[in-house]
């Protein structure tokens, strides 16, 4: 099968089309047939060799597709099913293995496109909101990085979970209007103003009940300054690769709480809570009240320049990389 193998760390340029074998699966795994897969940040910090993975290897996180086999011992999937996956193995190839608990059906209302723009975006949001802030209805979110995949999709996801006002923060002013497109009551440029500034200005001093902090560093410090209290922080990555420093006196007086969220770590210590996301999400995709906002689409051969548009901060939405044609 072609697949793209990263066998020294680097730029876009170490991503390799090659010929490797098909991999194997075990008796409680299915063997996908990918249609295409997603673009994420985490793919390029690999690529880098941030993660700590071992050369060789392949990279992407997640796989729609249609399932080629099936082991002996699962028995919730066939053969022919379409499904969206998060694989054992690196995902931009054109087949993968999945475990039979990290493998979903698709309802058939979603398209390929779709499926393959929204697994670790629609599911992180849901966990993000849902579980670890315990949204409340009327609440008023700050998502940070809101014109990117995660940020469009928390945007909707919010406001589908009865969020009463939802403000975005992105780096460049013409990004806004895909914070705004997704559904955002109003737009941040971080780089222009103090954001907090503008946080505590808009909810009249009031400041935001949710934080969703994708970035890290002085933006998770400066997040202090606009966070309400009983207000709930929620940390989930570190694009800024800073590292963000809190004071326990900001903390219990005021009620306030900083969360942690990694959807890798839950994906391979709490693999059995994605059932209820999946349940909980799909509806949302198969009905159109949450949309994916694609921002570029690549074929597998491509991958370098995906990962050159992702990596180039230009991009919005999610990017995607299609391998086989769907249904």
């Amino acid at each position: 099968m072609k697949a793209i193998v990263v066998t020294e760390l680097g730029g876009p340029e170490v991503l390799t089309y090659t010929e490797i074998e098909i991999p194997e699966y075990s008796s409680s795994q299915v063997l996908i047939r990918v249609v295409a897969t997603s673009v994420n940040f985490a793919d390029i910090k690999a690529r880098y060799g941030q993660k700590g993975g071992k050369l060789p290897f392949i990279p992407g996180l997640d796989a729609t597709g249609i399932i080629e086999k099936v082991g002996s011992d699962v028995t919730s999937l066939h053969v022919g099913q379409r499904v969206i996956a998060f694989p054992s193995t690196g995902s931009y190839a054109e087949y993968v293995v999945a475990d039979e608990n990290l493998t979903f059906a698709i309802p058939d209302q979603i398209d390929d496109r779709t499926a393959a723009a929204c697994p670790i975006v629609s599911f992180t949001s849901y966990k993000l909101l849902a579980d670890v802030a315990q949204l409340e209805k009327g609440e008023t979110i700050l998502i940070h990085a809101a014109a990117g995949g995660i940020g469009t999709t928390a945007i909707q996801m919010a406001k589908l979970l009865g969020a009463g006002k939802v403000i975005g923060t992105v780096g460049h002013e013409r990004k806004a209007a895909t914070a705004y497109e997704a559904g955002a009551d109003h737009v941040i440029c971080y780089t222009d103003v103090d954001f907090a500034d503008q946080v505590n200005k808009v909810t009249n001093g009031a400041g935001a009940n949710v934080i969703l902090d994708s970035i890290a560093g002085s933006t998770s410090e400066k997040s202090l300054k606009c966070l309400a209290p009983y207000g709930r922080l929620v940390h989930f990555g570190n694009s800024s690769g800073e590292i963000g420093r809190f004071e326990t006196k900001d903390l219990h007086a005021s009620c306030r709480s900083v969360l942690g969220f990694s959807f890798g770590t839950t994906r391979k210590m709490r693999p059995e809570l994605l059932l209820n996301t999946a349940r909980n999400v799909f509806p949302y995709l198969a009905d159109g009240s949450l949309q994916m906002k694609i921002g570029g689409s690549f074929t597998l051969e491509e991958s370098s320049k995906a990962h050159e548009w992702v990596e180039s901060r230009q991009s919005t939405g999610k990017v995607i990389v299609e391998v086989h044609s769907g249904r």
